[in-house]
């Protein structure tokens, strides 16, 4: 079967980070039997903020991104597109994108005559690819951020109602991001989740010459996911663990609020923000902590928590959020707090942090509910499987 994907967060020459998952759930289908190419819509002009203080680096790196690139085996083509400032006007980037996503996918046909397209996000490349190619079979990955954001604003409702309607099926990461798909429109819906590489079978992290304890973020620096709750928590365990060390892995515009914070608090010696890192050196901090702290709200899913679990790290999640709940269904290792409630956060990682052996089992169960559920084998296999399901005996016979 070949599938065309068609993205806007991709992994880029300036951002070999952004959407690594939309690539790794290629490789995924790819590994499982499909044939994959991918367009990733990338708008040449740098974020709002880039422009007003004339950051020259930034604007070159927006101009900078090579027209075709290779990665992991897989052929990735870069379609250019304008369009108006995104604040106001994101809902709307899919019909900006449409013409030039029109002539990629003409050329693209002579030489690889797809049978499928995959488009992550209902906007805007589920929307440029309606707009496009409406004659193509299309399934749409949700992963929250357009059923939880973008229908916010009336044409991104509307944007995102016409594409779900007009989707064959619609990928959700989670049940609950399924539900709300179902709430904007979407005729069929499946969960695909996402997953993480199991390493080998890591032994417990053993303090070393009386190494400190050791929490880790991974995550965009942006309000929802909560980094302050964790640095607000430090306080009163830092009476208990006067050398625990937070690290935070990730940027955004909340990193200049989060150093104020913990300036403010006095505990700026005892937080790390380490901005963004490579995919795995993220998920090698991730795997070296004692626990994964991510308090996030409207979570859809959460790829981190599953890769720290992956290497035998117990993982904190808010209770009632979607991602962490589900994964918290799926087994032990996942464990959940009450959402803003700041002492009871630093009450249960108190507890863990005092607790080493409990800590220990909790890491080991973590690892066995990625292998039961949450590896990028599976998540291929599932995603084949709804490839199928959209067009049976299509290509090859792998579905």
């Amino acid at each position: 079967m070949k599938v065309l994907v068609v993205a806007e967060y991709y992994p880029r020459a300036a951002d070999p980070v952004l959407g690594i998952w939309a690539h790794r759930q290629a490789v995924a289908a790819r590994d499982a039997g499909a044939e994959v190419r991918v367009l990733v819509l990338h708008r040449p002009i740098p974020p709002l903020a880039a422009l007003r203080t004339a950051d020259l680096g930034a604007l070159h790196e927006a101009l900078r991104q090579p027209g075709r690139a290779r990665l992991d085996g897989i052929e990735i083509e870069y379609v250019r597109y304008l369009s108006p400032p995104r604040p106001w006007s994101y809902g709307a980037w899919g019909a900006w994108a449409a013409p030039s996503l029109a002539l990629a996918l003409h050329g693209l046909r002579r030489r690889f005559p797809f049978e499928l397209v995959h488009a992550h996000y209902a906007v805007p490349a589920g929307d440029a690819v309606r707009r496009a190619a409406p004659e193509a079979p299309l399934i749409v990955s949700v992963h929250g951020g357009d059923v939880y954001a973008v229908t916010a604003r009336r044409v991104g409702s509307r944007t995102v109602a016409a594409t779900l309607a007009h989707a064959r099926l619609v990928l959700a990461n989670s049940a609950g991001t399924a539900r709300r798909c179902e709430q904007h429109g979407a005729r069929a819906t499946r969960v695909v989740h996402l997953g993480a590489d199991l390493p080998p079978a890591p032994g417990n992290r053993e303090r070393i010459g009386g190494a400190p304890p050791v929490l880790v973020t991974v995550g965009h620096l942006i309000a929802r996911k909560r980094h302050r709750d964790v640095i607000a928590a430090l306080p009163a365990l830092l009476q208990r663990h006067p050398d625990l060390r937070y690290v935070i892995v990730g940027d955004g515009p909340e990193r200049a609020p989060l150093a104020a914070l913990a300036r403010s608090l006095g505990v700026e010696r005892n937080v790390e923000l380490l901005g963004s890192l490579p995919h795995e050196q993220a998920i090698a901090r991730a795997r070296a902590a004692d626990l994964f702290v991510l308090p996030s709200v409207d979570e859809a899913f959460g790829v981190a928590y599953v890769e720290a679990m992956a290497g035998g790290v117990p993982a904190i999640g808010c209770r009632g959020v979607d991602g962490p709940q589900e994964i918290a269904a799926a087994g032990q290792g996942m464990v959940l707090v009450e959402p803003g409630d700041v002492p009871g956060l630093a009450d249960r990682i108190e507890a863990l942090l005092s607790a080493p052996s409990e800590r220990a089992e909790l890491g080991r169960q973590a690892r066995l509910t990625v292998a039961r559920g949450f590896t990028w084998e599976r998540c291929g296999e599932e995603t084949m499987s709804a490839y199928g399901h959209v067009l049976p005996g299509a290509g090859s016979g792998h579905v």
